[in-house]
């Protein structure tokens, strides 16, 4: 394999994000939600794992897409400007310039097409395809691939609310595939997973404000004041807790907030560290290993509490 060949493919899986595998991490949770003698079901297994291969190509194309929208735009540019260490100008291949437009978008719309076939053929294999779950996967995998291309949801004030749906998507529809049902503890289970990737995005946004409302992206940092972004943050994170309270009315066991105290105390620490501390980047961080954490949590709790 030549050289450059190498680089093109590290540019590629750069491009693709395949390094952040928090939103894949819900299907480790789906696994352990189910029954136990649902989790090693041929059929489920095939579908599970035929839904998150879809996962990985329409998750490639959204991320390429948005990596070329912030590239036009010049926000990724100046948010990961030459003179900032911290953000990895590599990570951004266009601006790093080690892929072009062309190439970017050809492999979006490789990756969304590969990706909407394997999500189709998840639905024709499960063992159970109800109209809720079908239409999930449908919006979700239309509403992906319009996050910041197309109808542009990011840039009309709908990026927080769709990181955070994305994971809720992303545990309840092959969770429905799996078993047919919506029950209240994978409901809530697939909403904490969901605030995951929100309460590290909203410190990426935070530290983005400048490059983002130099483009007009409305994301909360960049319509409000420092103060205001800081209380949203601390609204999202509180919600959070209020759910991990709620979660044994919604059918967990009674001592489920005990097993998440972890997860709510670094909260309090990533909130410190980000709006005290003046440390955003290292906040943001912090919140992967969190949300890392509570899949881990969830995971455990379900293996006990389901058997």
């Amino acid at each position: 394999m030549t050289t450059l060949a190498v680089t093109r493919g590290k540019a590629y899986f750069r491009l693709a994000k395949l390094d952040i595998v928090d939103y894949y991490l819900g299907v480790v949770v789906v696994w352990t939600l189910l029954a136990p003698m649902s989790r090693f079901d041929p059929g489920v297994l095939a579908t599970v794992g035929v839904f998150l291969l879809g996962e990985v190509f329409v998750i490639a194309a959204m991320v390429a897409l948005d990596d070329l929208t912030g590239y036009r735009d010049g926000s990724d540019i100046t948010n990961y400007s030459p003179d900032d260490a911290r953000r990895k100008r590599y990570r951004k291949p266009l601006v790093a310039g080690t892929l072009n437009e062309d190439q970017v978008l050809r492999f979006a719309w490789a990756t969304g097409v590969v990706g909407a076939a394997l999500w189709l053929t998840a639905i024709a294999i499960a063992p159970h395809s109800p109209l809720w779950t079908v239409v999930l996967i449908v919006v979700t995998y239309f509403f992906s691939l319009q996050y910041s291309w197309g109808v542009k949801l990011s840039y009309h004030g709908f990026q927080e609310f769709f990181i955070a749906a994305l994971g809720w998507a992303l545990v309840l529809a092959p969770y429905g595939l799996a078993t047919g049902e919506f029950t209240g503890f994978a409901l809530a289970q697939a909403l904490l997973f969901g605030l995951g990737p929100l309460l590290f995005g909203v410190y990426s946004n935070t530290n983005d404000v400048d490059g983002d409302r130099r483009v007009g992206r409305p994301t909360v940092a960049a319509l409000t004041s420092a103060r205001g972004n800081m209380f949203f943050v601390i609204g999202v994170s509180a919600a959070e807790l209020a759910l991990i309270l709620a979660v044994p009315a919604l059918g967990g066991p009674w001592w489920f907030p005990l097993a998440l105290v972890p997860t709510i105390v670094s909260r309090g620490w990533q909130l410190w560290l980000g709006f005290a501390l003046g440390d955003i980047l290292r906040a943001r961080m912090l919140g992967i290993r969190i949300h890392r954490l509570t899949v881990l949590t969830l995971v455990l709790v379900n293996l006990v509490v389901i058997t």
